[in-house]
């Protein structure tokens, strides 16, 4: 069995990780971090999936806490797979480390938040191709079953078509994702560090969030695609701007009642600005990209974390909508682009649903005005947290495997070369270029 090891898990995200057991993994997990709150929320959450009825697991925890559990982790070399999910400033660093171990790294998004960051990574992946171990990042939006739909129906030419270029005024591709700084995680109201706020530790909303959209952008529109940033993607515009956060929030959410010095740069008038939100306009393989991403304080009653997304093909555009009318849940529409398409989407549907059945059973279409509207049942609807257990079982594949698939890695390295490029052009104040 592999023996897991979690890297000062400074996010709630490395807690998901241990939502659930894992046949390959000891159920003995050691963890290095420096003692102190953000130790303690993890410890606290595992300790509540143990104790959970029904399905509890059986984590044991082995804890090296100390300032000096850096160095500790390296020396010790305790485990087959290290999962790193916490304060962003250091990722690179703690990825690094975790390769020149002999480990396999298991990485939360970002894996880099800047053109420093990035240089490192790219230096991190040569290490580990030449140690023969694997690094990835965690990218559960590929197991939102609306997106994995909407990817399906795009490969089917006698519903899709063929995806268009587009243009900056009308992009083929627009992934849009709004976030919340308040929300639930395992039923509790999440407590967020006070380092999560400051985008020199966490990242801007460009490098942060967006990691999955333009992700979703290279999965979905060039599946098998050995991406090369150089030759295959160009930044035609960026720009970013602030989230305000009162005392009253900040203290909400952190339970500090101050801001800490390292945030007093960023607090104007009173309220904190946090550069969490950013957009990018790009081409990619010849095809007009736009990716948003956009955090407000809290959701609406009943609402949480939302996503939207177009693909636009000759025939049809393939839309995802998790608004009101969807009652907040991501519904995918099928829009006909032409009168033609109009009156062949019908027979077309009806032979592509047998293609799609026999990947996603019990899937189905329904007309819905002018619009087809695609009915999920329930059981698909696993809840993003689930999808932290996908992605782990992935990757222990990978790992058992020996590689992961040839594409991963140009499109890690493309993806958060185009995020952290996005970041500079947009600090830089340029709003487009030629």
């Amino acid at each position: 069995m592999l023996k897991l090891i979690v890297l000062d898990p400074g996010h709630f995200h490395a807690a998901l990780l241990q939502k659930t057991m894992y046949p390959d993994i000891d159920p003995t997990v050691r963890v290095y971090a420096e003692d102190g709150p953000e130790l303690a929320d993890y410890l606290k959450k595992i300790e509540s999936y143990n104790a959970r009825d029904p399905s509890p697991t059986a984590w044991r925890m082995d804890v090296r806490a100390g300032s000096d559990f850096l160095d500790r982790f390296s020396a010790d070399k305790a485990g087959d797979v290290v999962v790193i999910a916490g304060n962003n400033r250091r990722k690179t660093e703690y990825i690094m480390r975790a390769v020149d171990a002999g480990m396999h790294v298991l990485a939360d998004k970002p894996m880099a938040i800047d053109a420093r960051g990035f240089d490192s990574l790219r230096r991190a992946f040569a290490d580990a191709e030449a140690r023969r171990v694997l690094l990835y990042d965690i990218m559960t939006e590929r197991h939102e079953i609306t997106t994995m739909l909407q990817k399906a129906f795009s490969r089917i030419p006698s519903v899709f078509g063929e995806l268009l270029p587009g243009s900056v005024q009308e992009p083929s591709v627009v992934k849009e994702s709004v976030h919340h700084f308040a929300k639930l995680v395992s039923g509790t109201p999440v407590k967020r560090p006070p380092w999560f706020f400051d985008v020199e530790q966490q990242g801007e909303g460009l490098v942060d969030i967006t990691t999955h959209l333009v992700d979703l952008v290279q999965w979905e529109c060039f599946p098998g695609a050995r991406l090369d940033f150089d030759a295959d993607i160009r930044i035609l515009g960026a720009k970013r701007w602030p989230t305000g956060i009162s005392p009253a929030q900040f203290a909400q959410l952190t339970q500090l009642q101050s801001f800490p010095d390292y945030l007093r740069k960023d607090v104007h008038e009173g309220s904190l600005h946090v550069y969490a939100n950013g957009e990018i306009d790009y081409r990619i393989k010849g095809v007009h990209a736009k990716v948003r991403v956009l955090w407000n304080f809290e959701a609406p009653a009943g609402a949480g974390d939302t996503h939207y997304s177009v693909l636009r093909g000759s025939k049809t555009s393939l839309v995802i909508r998790q608004g009101a009318a969807e009652a907040w849940q991501p519904v995918l529409y099928i829009e006909a682009a032409t009168s033609t398409a109009t009156a062949e989407l019908p027979s077309a549907l009806e032979h592509a649903m047998t293609e799609v059945r026999a990947a996603y059973p019990g899937v189905g279409v329904e007309r819905f005005g002018q619009e087809w509207r695609v009915v999920v049942p329930q059981s698909y609807h696993i809840g993003h947290e689930a999808h932290f257990a996908q992605v782990a079982v992935e990757f222990l594949r990978y790992v058992g495997e020996g590689a992961l698939p040839a594409w991963e890695v140009p499109g890690m390295l493309a993806k958060y070369r185009t995020t952290t490029s996005a970041l500079a052009l947009a600090r830089d104040g340029s709003r487009r270029t030629s």
